[in-house]
């Protein structure tokens, strides 16, 4: 994987030492994507510190979209692309949709019509115009490590099929968080 500056890591190196949530995202500029990182923002550092867990996103473009789509969706948590998409090749990773498109993400707030306008303004008005990866490559979510282990693996069908933040967190051992503006109830 290539970070942020352009620096190659082994993608080992991530979950080698301790436990890592790695969510891989089908492109930069597709609006589920975008709404899910969103969401993965929320997820504050202590909760993972205390848990002893890496929070990892890994799209499939060039590096130097890392720094824009960060900013964009207010993710501070370590990101990571896979140009050649090795990894997704490797994991078994689909592409094109899958014909049951049933499945919704909690998480993806637009509709497709309004996603889909959006992604290609972004696009469109980009400094480089172009889809900052493969726009058929599906993503997925894993919790490796450490070491060798893998703990859960969840590859995306299609664009909305993303793995609830939440049942990962959970799975990790990490305290889940309230992603809707509505206030819990505790006690009644």
């Amino acid at each position: 994987v290539v970070d942020a500056d352009g620096r190659s890591i082994p993608f080992k190196a991530l979950y080698g030492e301790r436990k890592a949530i790695v969510v891989f995202v089908r492109n930069f500029l597709c609006y589920t994507c975008k709404e899910y990182v969103e969401d993965l923002a929320k997820v504050p550092k202590t909760f993972l510190q205390e848990a002893n867990v890496r929070l990892i996103v890994i799209g499939q473009s060039s590096y130097h979209h890392i720094k824009p789509f960060c900013s964009l969706t207010g993710y501070t948590h370590e990101m990571y692309v896979d140009p050649q998409r090795e990894i997704y090749k490797t994991l078994g990773m689909k592409r094109g949709e899958g014909n049951n498109v049933s499945v919704r993400s909690p998480h993806v707030k637009s509709n497709m019509l309004l996603g889909s306008i959006r992604s290609m303004w972004r696009a469109m008005t980009g400094p480089a115009f172009d889809f900052q990866g493969d726009p058929a490559q599906q993503g997925g979510a894993l919790i490796l490590g450490p070491g060798n282990e893998v703990h859960f693996l969840h590859l995306d069908k299609n664009r909305l099929d993303h793995v609830p933040i939440n049942t990962v967190l959970q799975l990790a051992g990490v305290k889940t968080v309230n992603f809707t503006n509505k206030p819990q109830i505790i006690d009644v």
